[in-house]
């Protein structure tokens, strides 16, 4: 089968084109899927630059989210059949088995009937995001009706699906971006409140919009600079939940004066420590979201589409930033 692999870490070059063996199911539970679109993630990118997650790995086919058509099953599978559509996120973090390809092979427990309301491509664009959005406000956070929340660059790809998530929830949502056509963009979205963080002091812009008190919620989908400054625009006794490593050097001074809770959220933590009933809950997210889609109360946004022989591009479009939303490579 053709496949993107990462021959070293590196630059977005390391990643090529190569035939591999076709994957082959060898499990009861193993459900083989033909690929036909894989998401592109930050995530991917950071593996290509700095090596795989996975230990004894030096090479790997990236990607992590991923929709096909089921090709054949174990003996145990149940729920699925050759012919059904289905979409994940399984693999990408290290050796041959990631969505870079033609084929893989997932556990029946992390596969779900892909949403009819959706093509291969925009369901190969949401997995990801998806759960990370939906554990850290409705896990992580516990977000409830009628609560304020601080979505930062609520027009990327993991933003965009939480201001949605956010506001089925019943809560009031802002959101930081770049400039005036993504604030169009994420008004369309629900939120209430779009912050230019270029032009405007964050924590001042929430202090005016929840009348001093702070939200209570705060979502870091950017990095340690924007962790640290959310803590001055969190309510005392919110939740501060962040998708990155807020560093070394951070001060918790201003967070411990506030009690706020902090949370750490990294969806791929079932994947690195081999947790299968972690993986079957994260499952059930997708069969939520999937039901959402289909009624229209959900949408991903797709910016671009790139050919699989063109990954690479992909990442240095991805690495550019700037995009709406999600890119995916089309396998087929």
């Amino acid at each position: 089968m053709k496949a993107i692999r990462m021959r070293e870490p590196g630059p977005p070059d390391v990643l090529s084109e190569v035939d591999l063996p076709r994957p082959e199911v060898t499990r009861p539970t193993d459900v083989l899927v033909r690929l036909e679109a894989a998401g592109v993630n930050p995530v991917d990118t950071k593996i290509r630059a700095k090596g795989p997650l996975l230990p004894d790995t030096l090479t790997a086919v990236l990607g992590c989210d991923g929709a096909g058509v089921v090709e054949a099953v174990g003996d145990e599978v149940r729920r699925f059949k050759a012919g059904d559509a289905v979409w994940f996120c399984h693999g990408g973090l290290g050796g041959p088995h990631g969505n870079y390809a033609e084929y893989i092979v997932v556990d029946e427990a992390v596969a779900q009937p892909k949403p009819e309301s959706l093509d291969f491509v925009h369901a190969a664009a949401a997995p990801l995001v998806l759960i990370t959005a939906w554990e850290a406000l409705y896990d992580r956070a516990r977000l409830q009706a009628g609560q304020t929340v601080l979505i930062h660059a609520g027009a990327g790809g993991v933003g965009h699906v939480a201001i949605q998530l956010a506001r089925l929830a019943g809560a009031r949502v802002a959101t930081t971006v770049s400039g005036a056509e993504k604030a169009e963009y994420v008004h369309a979205l629900g939120a209430e409140c779009a912050i230019n963080y270029r032009e405007e002091n964050v924590a001042e812009v929430i202090a005016d919009w929840t009348e001093g008190r702070g939200v209570d919620v705060g979502f870091d989908t950017v990095g340690p600079e924007v962790f640290r400054e959310t803590i001055a625009a969190m309510a005392v006794y919110g939740d501060l939940v962040t998708i990155l490593d807020p560093g070394p050097e951070m001060s918790l001074k201003e967070a411990r004066n506030r009690n706020l809770r902090i949370s750490l959220e990294l969806m791929l933590t079932p994947q690195l420590l081999g947790m299968p009933d972690a993986l079957a809950y994260q499952g059930s997210i997708l069969r939520r979201c999937g039901d959402l889609f289909d009624q229209g109360k959900l949408e991903v946004h797709v910016a671009e589409t790139f050919p699989l022989a063109r990954a690479a591009d992909a990442h240095r479009r991805l690495e550019a930033g700037g995009q709406k939303g999600k890119l995916v490579l089309t396998v087929r």
